[in-house]
């Protein structure tokens, strides 16, 4: 039976690194302080024509880096090879693993080949994330659950429903006058989810889509007529479907209308959208930055991912002194 030296078990508490990429810098510092480790150094800069240069501050040897990153913003681009040239420098200086704790995985959308010569660009970046030597993912609210089958590496795959259905039920709603609405058939099986957790009925908005980001709604399915809508969704871009989606449940009677999605990324004129709508509010989490004001708010997931990072860290902790393998 093997046994454990406590010095040694000491020794592995210290070799946890958390760092963070130009993207959501204060997400990660929440994430950090609920952990009760500081942000570690983790220097990012340009060069002249625009290459992303990465060096870490500190020795990463033997230690078990966590990368805190969202692909998402104007320079959703920049983003991505923020973070995978931040691996490759993480795996070039012997770090006994790498997680990218992906807080929006961008490219999501096209994952499949909905029409011909176009391409998957969920699993591209999946490829790409494994070959700069990401050992493990840590995400949140994929636009398709199916994603996680891109990776050969584990993935934790974390959900803000939770979340929205505690924010919701402090409101204490009326349970036999409120619904949860899907905005499409594909998100009807997350939106189901959260009526369960509300205690309330579903309806299901059905649309096509003649083009990106634009919608055209064609009808609801469900009673919705006079009760409390709250819309849920997995992303707000541009918010041409939401709002389409309001317009549709206000011509059919709809009373107030609540909106919550786990990312706001907030493209072009979204945000007067969504302030010029007839909705109450507009609730989203922090796993991408945003201003709030007016109708819209914010919930914080530090804690979802705080909770995900210690778990994984005292798995491999445990495994490397029983002499297993750390890479669960």
């Amino acid at each position: 039976m093997p046994t454990t030296d406590p010095k040694k078990t000491v020794d592995m508490n210290k070799i946890l690194r958390v760092y963070s990429g130009s993207s959501n810098r204060p997400l990660a510092e929440k994430i950090a302080g609920l952990l009760g480790v500081e942000l570690s150094g983790l220097t990012l800069k340009q060069f002249a024509n625009g290459e992303i240069y990465a060096r870490y501050d500190e020795t990463v040897r033997g230690a078990d880096v966590f990368l805190i990153q969202s692909v998402a913003g104007a320079n959703v681009n920049d983003m991505l090879m923020e973070l995978l040239i931040a691996t490759d420098a993480a795996k070039r200086a012997s770090a006994r693993s790498i997680t990218a704790v992906i807080t929006h995985y961008g490219y999501a959308r096209q994952d499949r080949k909905a029409g011909p010569r176009e391409p998957i660009t969920a699993r591209l970046v999946a490829n790409l994330l494994e070959t700069a030597g990401v050992n493990r993912i840590i995400t949140l609210d994929l636009h398709q659950g199916q994603i996680q089958g891109f990776f050969d590496i584990p993935v934790n795959h974390l959900s803000a429903l939770p979340l929205f259905a505690d924010y919701y039920n402090e409101m204490n709603f009326d349970t036999d006058n409120l619904v949860v609405v899907s905005p499409d058939v594909g998100r009807a099986k997350a939106a189901k989810k959260l009526s369960d957790m509300l205690g309330c009925s579903l309806a299901i908005a059905h649309k096509g889509r003649p083009r990106h980001n634009a919608a055209e709604v064609m009808g609801i399915i469900g009673d919705i007529k006079g009760k409390t809508c709250i819309i849920n969704d997995d992303m707000i871009d541009t918010a041409g479907t939401l709002c389409a989606n309001v317009k549709e449940l206000k011509a059919l009677g709809a009373g107030d209308i609540y909106v919550c999605a786990t990312h706001g990324i907030f493209s072009g004129p979204a945000i007067e959208r969504l302030n010029e709508a007839p909705i109450v509010e507009c609730v989203v989490t922090d796993a991408i930055p945003v201003e709030t004001g007016g109708k819209i708010k914010t919930i914080s997931v530090a804690g979802e991912f705080a909770d995900t990072i210690k778990a994984v860290y005292h798995e491999r902790s445990v495994s490397c002194l029983v002499g297993g393998d750390f890479a669960l």
